[in-house]
């Protein structure tokens, strides 16, 4: 039996959290016994306690662990982090984000574990914080490589951009796409939150780095070409507000409609005509999964790991980012041309199985025998 601890800065809605929490709830049980440490958490996802409580999870809550920096507070949740490893003898530590994958990296060391993995899930090099701080994570994650079995990336893309930042080596780096759980996305039910037709729709954090003002000031000109649009923004976060005022200033504000977190995003998903995810930066797109599932047809930024997933514009039309006049091209033109808009749904739906979670449950059991083998051949 192999003892697994996932670790995570938080466990907020989000790509992140449901990756983690397949991981720690669905691996084989007679091979893995898992456990979770998470830090401070704000907007969990419903039913978050049940569902580790009905899988037999243990989990700890370290309320010191958070995403901002503040030496007191990280030196205090190192502490909690590295008690809590040595108290459970773990096997191997799997850490997950930034700010957990270097206190858990560093925890780990300290508390003598042999096996760390690590899912950065994306990068923050790119659109999240200033150049200095860019630089100093930069290094932390250079110094945490050299503690690391592996380091599992979202894409192959997203591989190529650690290593261009200098982190890690080659052989360390694995893609395993995050799984998603596509049969109950396939059986929804649609639901049209509005009347219109088309229903342009996308599905994000309310965040800077999702770049959903950029759809915003595309609206105007897809609608002088399709009057009958509307846009559907559904999620939370900081920009609601700014993203209101600025469909307001554009004149749109009648023609968009933000939902909010809603918990039923399948149907939603389901009940719209094309979804448009806009990102500057993207590790994969789980949202994306679920879109081509369903055989939607999708305008994606060519960032990150999104032109991998798409199949570099076989499933799905790529635009430059942070450029609404491209994007509203790209969505005009894939509205009018009903048989390419099918082609590209099909060919997102043929695509979508390889990102299931089965998919990323069986390529986790096997990396975890792998790092237990290397670390008996050493």
């Amino acid at each position: 039996m192999i003892r697994l601890l996932h670790i995570i800065t938080r466990l907020d809605v989000g790509g992140s959290t449901e990756n983690t929490l397949i991981s720690v709830t669905r691996m084989p049980r007679s091979e893995f016994s898992c456990g979770l440490l998470s830090g401070w958490t704000v907007d969990p996802p419903p039913g978050l306690a049940e569902g580790l409580s009905q899988a037999s999870v243990p989990w700890v809550q370290v309320r010191h662990l958070r995403r901002r920096v503040s030496p007191i507070a990280d030196y205090l949740a190192l502490w909690q982090i590295t008690q809590t490893i040595r108290r459970l003898r773990v096997d191997i530590i799997h850490t997950h984000s930034s700010k957990a994958g270097f206190l858990g990296r560093l925890g780990a060391r300290l508390a003598g574990v042999r096996h760390i993995v690590h899912t950065p899930h994306g990068h923050v090099f790119e659109g999240y914080f200033s150049p200095v701080a860019t630089r100093t994570f930069v290094a932390l994650e250079r110094l945490a490589a050299r503690w690391t079995d592996r380091i599992i990336t979202l894409s192959d893309e997203e591989a190529r951009d650690h290593l261009r930042y200098g982190i890690g080596q080659p052989r360390q780096f694995v893609t395993i796409p995050s799984g998603v759980d596509l049969d109950p996305v396939r059986q929804a039910t649609p639901v049209r939150l509005m009347s219109g037709s088309p229903i342009i729709g996308t599905v994000a954090r309310l965040a800077p780095v999702k770049g959903i003002e950029h759809l915003i000031a595309a609206a105007s000109s897809i609608l002088s070409e399709l009057p009958g649009a509307r846009f559907l923004i559904v999620g939370d976060g900081e920009l609601r507000s700014a993203l209101e005022a600025k469909a307001r200033a554009c004149g749109v504000a009648d023609r968009i409609h933000f939902a909010g977190y809603r918990n039923d995003v399948p149907a939603i998903l389901a009940g719209m005509d094309m979804f448009v995810l806009p990102s500057l930066n993207e590790g994969m797109g789980r949202v994306l999964v679920m879109a081509m599932a369903l055989g939607k047809p999708i305008v994606a930024t060519r960032v990150g790991g999104i032109p991998e997933l798409l199949g570099n514009g076989e499933a799905g039309v790529l635009v430059p980012p942070a450029d609404p006049g491209a994007l509203a091209e790209a969505i005009c033109a894939t509205l009018a041309d009903p048989m390419r808009a099918q082609q590209l749904g099909e060919a997102g739906r043929r695509r979508s199985p390889r990102y299931s979670a089965e998919a990323m449950l069986e390529a986790l059991t096997k990396l975890y025998h792998e790092v237990m083998a290397d670390g008996r051949s050493r």
